[in-house]
This record gives structure tokens, sequence and C-alpha cells, in this order.
């Protein structure tokens, strides 16, 4: 008994672990998806955020290449292509669906708002496609960690209006590309496998994803279709999309290992570190001093995911298994 207890222990520190510092590359590259598309009066590059979304995946299989060599194509055969091409479609629709949030206008605020009602689909999505359990512990941690974000985010007392539906749908994307993630490590998907299918075919779909809405430009709303800006920055802004493409990748690798080890459910409250911290990096790296709100939102989250952590030691550290 002991012996399954220090088994499990160990799968939920080693989740744990790969959730927080994916959190800490995630952060990193949220600072420079701010900087890349921001005018260059403005202090940025000037970017398109479409051909910046473009490009960090090219990047990011390129620089995925020595790992493909190293584990030899034969150890990337899969018997599930179907769901790593669902898997890759539904991550990319999420970048161009986030993409048009701010094309149409919508407030940051309210996009990194309403974007953490991720944890929720999440632990919906595993429910239900998964049988995963979700605990009273989980949800309230899940909560807690959705309210610590608001905080973070810093809500005014603009109304929400339709746009509000685009960030959710981002989220629901992205959940379900977690999701989806959790089921082929289930399915005995290595991390490799994952991590590397996910930044291939991101590249196709992506193109396939531009062309269909260039064809339908004059049916899509305005701003939709984002056409073919793929001209890449000059000098500094080229370094960091290269940096943008590296920490994709990595940030990537670490999520499949996380789900590898350990359920959804229990890594979402540790997946919310990446709000504060993204508000931390961009205090170091840009000056952007938060405010006196950021530090209760930041203390809720590192609450509810040192809670979730202690809870499931503690209580039933068997639940980390899949079902």
């Amino acid at each position: 008994m002991s012996q399954i207890s220090s088994t499990s222990n160990s799968a939920a520190t080693s989740g744990a672990a790969f959730m927080v510092v994916a959190s800490i590359v995630f952060a990193g590259t949220n600072v420079l998806q701010s900087v890349l598309p921001t005018p260059a009066e403005w202090g940025g590059f000037g970017m398109s955020s479409t051909g910046m979304a473009f490009w960090q995946y090219v990047i990011a299989s390129i620089l995925a290449l020595p790992l493909i060599l190293r584990i030899g194509l034969s150890n990337l055969r899969t018997r599930r292509p179907v769901a790593h091409e669902i898997r890759a479609f539904v991550s990319a629709l999420g970048v161009h669906v986030f993409v048009y949030g701010f094309a149409s206008g919508v407030p940051i605020w309210q996009m990194v708002t309403l974007l953490a009602t991720g944890p929720l689909f999440i632990i919906l999505g595993s429910a239900l496609f998964l049988g995963e359990r979700v605990s009273s512990a989980r949800l309230a941690a899940s909560i807690i960690g959705f309210v610590g974000a608001i905080i973070v985010s810093g809500v005014g007392t603009e109304s929400l209006g339709w746009q509000a539906l685009i960030p959710i749908t981002a989220a629901a994307l992205w959940a379900g590309t977690d999701v989806l993630t959790k089921y082929l490590a289930r399915k005995g998907e290595s991390p490799e496998t994952m991590t590397i299918s996910l930044l291939v075919l991101m590249t196709p779909n992506h193109l396939a994803i531009l062309l269909v809405a260039n064809a339908l430009s004059g049916i899509l709303p305005m701003g939709m279709a984002p056409g073919f800006p793929f001209a890449l920055p000059d000098g500094t802004g080229l370094w960091l999309l290269l940096l943008l493409g590296a920490l994709t990748a990595v940030a990537q690798y670490l999520l499949a290992f996380a789900y590898k080890v350990a359920d959804a459910t229990y890594l979402q409250p540790f997946g919310d570190l990446k709000v504060p911290l993204s508000g931390l990096v961009g205090w170091i790296a840009l000056g952007q001093v938060p405010s006196q709100w950021f530090w209760v939102g930041a203390a809720l989250i590192v609450a509810a995911s040192a809670f979730i952590y202690w809870v499931e030691n503690r209580g039933a550290p068997s639940r980390l298994q899949p079902a």
C-alpha cells in the first residue's frame, strides 16, 4: 500500500512540476505575443497577428527536427492519426479565433478574463469524455483559480457584448485540445509523439484555416478573413519570433509530460498559474506594473494550486491514475 501511495505521490509531484514550468514558459509566450504585433510607434514590431501565429508553429516544428531525428521516425508512428489531426486542427482554430478577438476590438482585460473559463470546459470535457472523477476538491480549486484569474485581469465596468463569445470560444477550443492530449496519453501515446505531431500538423492546419477564411471573405464578418500576412520582422523582431517558436515547442512538450502522469482536472489549477506569471513577466520584461488587485488574484490562484496538491496527496492519491 505504501508503495502505491509513493508511486501516486511521485506522479502528482511530477505532473504538477511539469505544469508549473509549462505555465512559466506560456507566460513568456504571452509577453512575446503581445509585443510582436504592437505597432512600431508604440514600441512593438508591427507584425500581423495571424502571420505571427503561422510562423510561430513553423519555427517550433523546425526546432523539433533534432528531437525527431533523435527519437527516430519509427517511434513516432501512431494508430490514432485522426485523433492527432483533430487535436491539431482544434488548437489551430483556437489560435485564429483568439486573434480575431483582438481584431474585433475586444478589450484585453475581457480576453484574459474570459479565457479563464477554460478550466471549467476542461473539467466538463474530462468528466464526460474521459470518465475522470470530478471531486469537490478539484471543482472548488478550479472555481477559486477562475475567480483569481478574473481579479488578476482587472475587470472593468465595460459591458459584455456578443464579442465576449470570441474568447470563450477560444477557451473551449483550447480546453478541447487539453482533453484530447489526455485522451491520447491514456491510449499510450508518448509525450514525444504528441508534441511533435502537434507541432508538425499545426502548420498545414493554419494554412487550411487561412485558405478557407480567405475564400469566404465575402461571407465572414468584417475582419474575419486574415488574408496572407506572412511578412517576417527584421532584426530584434525576428529573434523574438524565433524565441516565441522555441518556447512554444518547449511548452507543448512539458504539457504532454504533465498529462502523461496526472489527470487533467487535477492539473488545471496549476495551469491557472500562467495568469499571474504572465503579469510578473510583463512587469519584469516590459515594465508593466500590476495593480494592487493583481496580488489578491495571484494569491487565490496559488492557494488553489497548493490546496488541490495537498488534498490529492493526503486523501486519495490513487485518483491520479487513469480510469
